[in-house]
């Protein structure tokens, strides 16, 4: 794929569908989005306002009377009308105009950033509330308000504690590209490296653009990475610093993750913090999607075994070989650090990603209702095994009552083997399921005893190595 086609829009199918589906309603909508940051929120409102009388106007971190300003400027300017005013007296005033022009022409209003807004004015929620009910609700306004604070559109906005609660006629999370879905924009790679650089980078659009396909991925990491001047070196960094106060602590909290400690006793040990005190700037990294919290498939929200990872790709790879290799960076070694630092642990941290794949795999195979049964959860499961006084680990456990589909991962440079059959098999045994079914990935496919014994017990074998699709 060249240049010229990653900067063309790709994705979001669903999620322009439903836009273009409420706009063809002709009525008055207001629809929420919502994401993560880089996650391509504003590249898919530009692709729907393509073509339509609208007005996009992007919030930026100023005060009241500023953004009020900047606000009508963009107003006026696609009115023509910069020549007559100046701005707004007020955002009640702009919103009357805005519903008056949209009578009978349907205007499409989109405001990035929201949140911007609104804390610089606490009433503007109220105040749009309010013309919802007793004007904009009978004009043909397409109003959207969008923000990247996932945490304030949550709360403040979605919430039903909210004024704007109940007048929303969509809301839109937009999340990052799943690996199949990521897959386009690495089309000229091999599977391998398509999980590879997908491993690296995740989901995130903008991230996926900076790596081509064109060269190799051990070049792309250190290009893209390893080189000191380049976009994503610091974007972990610049990200934490853009959305945190105390950067610095999170920083600690996320390399002590990184690093191996997933309880969260363990972290605030490797912090020197109360586990307290870490328990809620972690719930911020689960805010910011960047950090998951983890329970075993089955046990409660409030289950002690509970456990920390990082969910974020890019926040993975960059605390586990960025990080730590700073100063060997900072004497730009670029080839050592790949040589010596990656390379060799690359098979070693893929393996969370190959299993994330996994999942992904079995949720496109279970909506279509191609699997055994119709799965209702799916995720990780671990826990002790009375029988063998130990503790297990299943890789990937989908379940619906009293069916489970066992799987186990494998992202090695080797044949998956009757051992490792045997081993699921014989861990399955502390599950308490009435009908249970097995499936086997493989980054390299399967020994002939392994593909001979599946024939003849219904067990599902995926092998990476020969392709795969949905």
């Amino acid at each position: 794929m060249n240049e010229g086609e990653k900067m063309r829009f790709i994705g979001r199918k669903h999620e322009l569908k439903v836009l273009e589906k409420l706009y063809l309603e002709n009525t008055f909508q207001f629809v929420v989005m919502y994401g993560r940051r880089r996650v391509g929120k504003t590249r898919l409102l530009s692709e729907f306002c393509k073509n339509k009388n609208s007005i996009f106007f992007v919030a930026e971190e100023y005060n009241d009377k500023i953004a009020l300003e900047k606000f009508s400027k963009k107003i006026f300017e696609h009115y023509d009308m910069l020549d007559y005013m100046s701005s707004f007296e007020s955002w009640e005033k702009a919103f009357l105009f805005l519903n008056k022009k949209a009578q009978d022409t349907p205007l499409v209003l989109v405001i990035d950033e929201f949140p911007y807004i609104a804390m610089a004015n606490k009433s503007i929620p109220s105040l749009m509330q309010n013309l919802i009910d007793h004007n904009l609700k009978n004009s043909k306004l397409f109003i959207i308000i969008c923000g990247s604070s996932m945490s304030f559109m949550e709360k403040e906005i979605l919430s039903y504690k909210s004024p704007l609660y109940g007048r929303r006629t969509s809301q839109m999370k937009i999340e990052p590209f799943d690996f199949f879905d990521s897959r386009i924009f690495l089309q000229n790679y091999s599977i391998q490296n398509q999980v590879i650089s997908y491993g690296i980078v995740g989901g995130i659009p903008q991230y996926l653009q900076k790596f081509k396909d064109n060269i190799s991925v051990e070049d792309n990491i250190k290009y893209n990475l390893l080189e000191k001047s380049s976009y994503l070196h610091e974007e972990p960094l610049n990200l934490l610093k853009q959305e945190l106060r105390e950067p610095a602590l999170y920083n600690s909290l996320i390399e002590a993750i990184a690093t191996g400690n997933s309880r969260l006793n363990d972290i605030s040990t490797k912090v020197g913090e109360d586990s307290s005190k870490c328990s809620n700037y972690l719930k911020s990294l689960i805010e910011l999607e960047i950090i998951q919290k983890e329970i075993p498939i089955g046990e409660k929200e409030t289950s002690r075994k509970t456990i920390y990872s990082i969910k974020d790709n890019l926040f993975r790879f960059w605390y586990r070989f960025i990080f730590n290799n700073s100063t060997l960076i900072e004497q730009e070694m670029i080839d050592y650090v790949y040589d010596k630092k990656i390379k060799p642990e690359l098979n070693d941290f893929l393996g969370n990603t190959f299993e994330k794949i996994c999942m992904d795999y079995l949720k496109h195979r279970n909506k279509k209702m191609e699997l055994p049964f119709v799965f209702e959860k799916i995720g990780r499961w671990w826990g002790n095994n009375p029988i063998k006084k130990r503790q297990e680990e299943i890789d990937i456990l989908a379940v619906s009552k009293d069916s489970a589909l066992i799987g186990e991962c494998k992202w090695r440079n080797e044949l998956l083997n009757m051992k490792v059959v045997n081993s699921l098999i014989e861990k399955s045994q502390v599950l308490n399921y009435e009908n249970k079914y097995f499936i086997f990935f493989s980054k390299s496919g399967f020994t002939e005893s392994v593909i001979n014994f599946s024939k003849n017990n219904n067990i599902l074998l995926v092998d990476f190595s020969k392709g795969i699709s949905i």
